[in-house]
């Protein structure tokens, strides 16, 4: 298990800060991107890869860090964002982490949610859930693992992260494929709950316009099952904005849970 201490220094709206709380606001959390290129998206195939037209009209095969179906993100034609590795090993140059769709950037990058989820957890900027002194990543747990622990002056929190990019009026739905492995996270964290002792699902939604979270019950009704049952067990269920542009990822508002 690695397990970050909490930094000295994060971004509070463009300004540095001690790492304190600000007593009128939560902390703003944002992790900034290297410059991005900009693409147009030919296709997305055999899971990890996609071939785009670069500026220059050359075609490039780029790395696509996401194992999901990408439903409604990933439209040949549409603007896509690259970052360039500096390692020169890689087979491909590019990965790919965001797409321009008619309502707006949607991340691809399913890495980013856990990254901006523990950053946020070690600022204290999810409410309801405590400062961290240290979160804990890759954490096993019965047959698996889960995403972070956190430790805190009050005790510890399992949380597992879930990167969500499906939004239909106004509501972010999760998952958009079927995921016994995802129905399985839900049965530990609630196996978890018991006096003094916290478990949590935090659903990151990489898109623009939701005002609420729902299991999405048409794709996996099992997960949604999963869903309600895990939070009468005690689970507690989060869901938060990411607000995206091509300077950074920022941790945006937190949605109403739709059960």
């Amino acid at each position: 298990m690695v397990v970050f201490p909490r930094p000295g220094a994060v971004i509070f709206s463009g300004q540095e800060s001690s790492g304190l709380l600000m007593s009128d606001s939560q902390p703003s959390v944002s992790i900034p991107w290297p410059p991005l290129v900009k693409a147009r998206l030919v296709r997305r195939y055999k899971r990890f890869l996609a071939d785009v037209v670069m500026e220059d009209g050359s075609l490039e095969t780029v790395h696509t860090p996401n194992t999901g179906t990408m439903l409604d993100c990933s439209e040949p034609g549409r603007t896509v964002y690259l970052r360039e590795s500096s390692n020169s090993k890689r087979k491909h140059r590019h990965s790919w982490v965001m797409i321009d769709m008619p309502d707006g950037l949607v991340g691809v990058d399913t890495l980013l949610p856990n990254k901006l989820a523990r950053l946020a957890l070690l600022e204290g900027a999810i409410a309801g859930l405590p400062p961290a002194l240290s979160v804990g990543g890759e954490v096993p747990v019965g047959r698996g693992r889960l995403d972070l622990m956190l430790r805190s002056e009050v005790g510890e929190v399992w949380v597992e992260v879930k990167n969500c990019t499906l939004v239909r009026d106004g509501t972010a739905l999760f998952p958009d494929a079927v995921t016994a492995r995802g129905a399985r996270h839900l049965e530990e964290l609630a196996g978890l709950v018991a006096p003094g002792r916290r478990a949590a699902l935090l659903v990151m939604v990489q898109r623009g316009g939701a005002r609420r979270f729902s299991p999405a019950d048409h794709i996996d009704p099992v997960w949604g099952k999963s869903l309600r049952e895990a939070k009468k067990a005690g689970v507690e269920i989060y869901a938060r904005q990411v607000d995206l542009s091509p300077a950074a990822a920022s941790l945006g508002r937190a949605l109403e849970i739709a059960l």
